[in-house]
């Protein structure tokens, strides 16, 4: 297929293809064009924060595990009703060794000896037992659930971890490709000066040692983001090389003094309430433990056929089971015991995870508060002045008033205030995400 000239036009009504080939040629142009157009769409996927973190709520296998514990935990409360199985047997009953005394002799005046005997038992089970046993068995399905919200904490925090981290190195990129356009002015103004004769070498390798350390910054900035988008793609379930971008918009929230209050976070916290069902648990079982203490009633029948003359003869009989001896109901009462004890150790153990989580969110509200203060200062007064400090001695060497050197100086100092300002705001948002985790907000 020959091909001569084509040209496309992209306007606000669409694509026009003028070609002067086949029209085969076109309808091929326009496939791949689109085919393009929809691949670098797809590539440029951005998520919110929002979108990420119902994504992983979604999506994680690690949670899906404790729903599938729960569910086999209330499966398994269905079997607590069930009965013990009937029992049955069949057999010779009272027959004499000597098989000649079986049958019956009318000479001898003797009747036949000996029975086949068929008997059946069955047990009936406490209701109260039952009842006991199924809430016990229910009530483990609670603890799963609980601890599902404390798996999901986890994950939220890792993911606002990463995903603070991605954003700030997007505005720390923003800041190194600032530095390297300013730093590539220096450099070319400061080679056109030198050859006129017009100006110093003197701030020149600097500047150029400058620049290779700013290209340097940004090749592990680049790594960096990689492994953020890896990290958020696992979190996700979702291919760690599939390509997305992330909204660098971001809200700080208010976290008020009533927030330290411990009856407010033994509320909030997934792993104090996973103590507490614990303790209902361990309630339960020793319901279930002293209900085996009850009685438990049954029936037993047994048939008998003559083996000779004998007549067919039958039993029936009730049955108990009486566990409330006390050769037989100690393992059940040391049993008890012993949960009641573990429920001091829960109690125990919740006071301290509540003293630690008070003092945690305690300490990172205070710090930032201050990191805030910190930052306004930063936007307000450092940056701004620094700025217009640049500014200023920009315009005078562009004017010939002042030196390389001294523009380098300022801008340099710009730019790592501007990298410290960054640090602090990382810090920041990092610390918003562990009070979120303490406090378990989403």
């Amino acid at each position: 297929m020959s091909v001569q000239n084509f040209y496309v036009e992209l306007d606000l009504t669409g694509l026009v293809i003028h070609n002067k080939s086949e029209n085969m040629f076109k309808k091929v142009l326009i496939t791949g064009l689109f085919a393009s157009i929809a691949l670098t769409i797809q590539a440029q996927e951005s998520m919110t924060l929002e979108n990420i973190l119902t994504t992983i709520e979604k999506n994680n296998p690690g949670l899906k595990m404790y729903e599938s514990e729960a569910r086999a935990f209330n499966e398994a409360a269905k079997g607590a009703y069930s009965w013990m199985p009937p029992e049955g047997g069949a057999g010779l009953f009272m027959t004499p060794y000597n098989t000649k005394e079986i049958k019956a002799d009318k000479m001898m005046m003797k009747e036949g000896m000996g029975y086949f005997m068929v008997s059946a038992q069955q047990m009936f089970p406490s209701r109260k037992k039952q009842d006991a046993e199924a809430a016990w068995m229910r009530s483990m399905s609670t603890v799963e659930t609980e601890k599902r919200k404390v798996a999901l904490n986890d994950l939220l925090y890792v993911a606002k971890k990463s995903y603070y981290e991605w954003l700030v190195l997007l505005k720390r990129q923003t800041v190194l490709d600032e530095g390297t356009r300013i730093l590539d002015f220096m450099i070319k103004s400061a080679e056109i000066r030198y050859k006129n004769g017009l100006g110093k070498i003197s701030a020149y390798y600097k500047a150029k040692a400058a620049l290779a350390n700013i290209d340097n910054m940004k090749l592990m900035l680049e790594n960096e983001l990689r492994q953020k988008r890896i990290m958020l793609n696992s979190l996700m379930y979702r291919n760690v090389q599939q390509e997305f971008s992330i909204d660098t918009l971001f809200t700080w929230k208010d976290f008020p003094v009533s927030i330290l209050d411990s009856a407010y976070l033994k509320s909030r916290r997934s792993d104090i309430m996973a103590l507490q069902r614990n303790m209902e648990v361990n309630n339960l079982q020793r319901n279930a433990e002293l209900a085996k203490l009850k009685p438990e009633f049954g029936v037993r029948y047994d048939h008998m056929i003559g083996l000779s003359t004998q007549p067919s003869q039958f039993t029936i009989m009730a049955m108990v089971k009486l566990p409330l001896a006390k050769w037989s109901s100690k393992m059940n009462k040391a049993k008890a015991e012993s949960l009641v004890w573990q429920n001091e150790s829960l109690k125990s153990q919740q006071q301290m995870i509540l003293n630690e989580a008070t003092g945690m969110a305690g300490s990172a509200r205070a710090e930032l508060e201050t990191k805030k203060k910190q930052m306004r200062l930063y936007e307000t007064q450092i940056v701004p002045a620094l700025q217009k400090n640049f500014q200023t001695m920009q315009l005078g060497y562009e004017q010939n008033t002042e030196e390389l050197f001294e523009l380098f100086d300022a801008w340099e100092a710009l730019n790592m205030t501007q990298l410290e300002y960054l640090e602090q705001l990382k810090t920041a948002l990092l610390m918003q995400a562990e009070l979120e985790k303490i406090l378990e907000i989403k």
